[in-house]
């Protein structure tokens, strides 16, 4: 049979009719009740966050560093202002925003738990480090500093507990 316009359609399905490689496919909600795609949805929504947040404080730091000094809450109160560093922190936020969205649109494991790891090793130290820093914020500033901080910092934390809780479900329930 000659490959014609409309001939796919009599060639059986499957994963090597193309003549590719097989590439890994991404886990299938496997439960009926549908607690995998509840599971993958809170990912895909702690991604988005990080991800957002990471391409908003790179792109400005990177495009901007004089601006998101002076703008940005709270950046000031760690002076002085070097452009290099500024720079140096809006490209490695927006190398972070690469690997989250990538995680947030195939949020296998492969992609998900790396990307939430690299974003923690950041976060979870900025926290702490902002935590002990707070001598000349206002209170309004160091509420709003230590619980944005929090949030995302357990963010990370969080995509990577429910990504092992989704997957070890799905090894443990029969295919459907």
């Amino acid at each position: 049979m000659a490959d014609q316009p409309g001939s796919a359609a009599r060639r059986p399905a499957g994963p090597m009719n193309d003549g590719r490689s097989p590439s890994p496919a991404a886990p299938q909600a496997a439960s009926a009740d549908g607690r995998d795609t509840a599971l993958t949805a809170l990912i895909r929504t702690s991604l988005a966050v990080l991800f957002l947040d990471e391409l908003v404080v790179g792109f400005w730091n990177q495009a901007f560093p004089e601006s998101f000094y002076n703008n940005f809450p709270t950046v000031s109160l760690t002076p002085p202002f070097s452009e290099h560093y500024a720079r140096d922190f809006g490209g490695a936020t927006l190398g972070l925003a690469v690997v989250l969205g990538i995680a947030f649109v195939a949020p296998r494991a492969a992609f998900t738990i790396p990307a939430a790891a690299a974003f923690s090793t950041f976060a979870i130290p900025h926290f702490f480090f902002h935590l002990t820093h707070l001598h000349h914020a206002t209170l309004g500033e160091k509420v709003f500093l230590t619980t944005a901080n929090a949030v995302v910092a357990l963010l990370g934390l969080l995509v990577i507990a429910l990504t092992l809780v989704r997957d070890t479900r799905r090894r443990r329930s029969p295919a459907t």
